[in-house]
């Protein structure tokens, strides 16, 4: 067999090298734009659910909301894929004067500004979840009065949150939170009041779950497993606007602006103290 005739020519040469430095020139950013799309498709497929959750420290309801249902969420997992933001704020009201008056009277304005520190010192809301957590526990467990305990019970220096909420920086930390709550559309109308992915959940905010793995971009979580099928119904209730005549469990919230609610008196469901 004959081996075929090769140009050699200086032109032909040149050329080829021509080619060789223009391809090794654009292969770097052939590269680069491969990784940046890559990088974007993950984005998008792991982007995180918003979770907002406005409370207020002492409401039996936004307690009860947090240690049975929020604890189960971030136990399971589910919350994983999500980013939870807090804003311990609820029915509170700041006067003319600038002083703060809260729903359940000056105990609560002050265990709000300590989980507003708390969520301030640790911003990893793991962390600032579970001292939330031991806080909210004691008030469902009527011991609140130690709430101090829940430095060394989740193995955190108290010196940050002491620092802040005996300081202005709570306060500022308070008045932030009390905007938060202020600029929701539509306005709150009870606590707690969750909102995913931007919507508000109204009454079924104990139903959040379904909402979450619905919001989920690309795989949801194990934990998402049953709950998607929940969402057409409870969305349809949302999506209708049948806020006042619908509950789906036994919980009233406390209303936001509600007349003749004694500030300084927690409620319960069954009337007691």
């Amino acid at each position: 067999m004959l081996c075929p005739l090769i140009d050699l020519s200086s032109n032909t040469m040149a050329a080829r090298l021509h080619h060789f430095l223009l391809l090794a020139a654009l292969l770097p950013l052939l590269a680069t734009a491969s990784a940046s799309t890559a990088g974007d498709i993950a984005a998008t497929s792991t982007k995180k659910v918003r979770v907002e959750v406005y409370y207020e420290s002492l409401c039996p309801y936004s307690a009860r909301f947090v240690v049975n249902q929020l604890a189960r969420a971030f136990k399971d997992g589910l919350l994983d894929g999500a980013d939870v933001t807090f804003v311990p704020y609820g029915n509170a009201k700041v006067g003319a004067s600038g002083a703060m008056s809260c729903q359940h009277g000056s105990e609560e304005c002050l265990l709000n500004t300590v989980e507003a520190c708390a969520i301030d010192a640790w911003p990893d809301v793991n962390v600032h979840f579970g001292f939330i957590y031991c806080i909210e526990d004691m008030v469902v467990n009527n011991r609140r009065s130690e709430w101090e305990s829940c430095f060394q019970k989740q193995g955190l220096d108290p010196s940050l949150v002491t620092k802040c909420y005996k300081s202005g920086h709570g306060v500022r930390l308070a008045l932030k939170h009390g905007r938060q709550t202020a600029q929701l559309v539509p306005p709150h109308k009870f606590v707690p009041w969750v909102v995913v992915d931007g919507k508000p959940l109204y009454n079924d905010y104990r139903n959040f779950e379904s909402y979450i793995c619905k919001a989920y971009k690309g795989n949801p979580p194990k934990a998402c497993q049953g709950l998607e099928g929940q969402y057409p119904i409870i969305q349809q209730v949302v999506e209708a606007g049948n806020i006042g005549g619908y509950n789906s469990g036994d919980i009233e919230p406390d209303l936001a602006g509600e007349e003749g609610v004694d500030n300084d008196k927690m409620v319960l469901a069954d009337g007691g103290d």
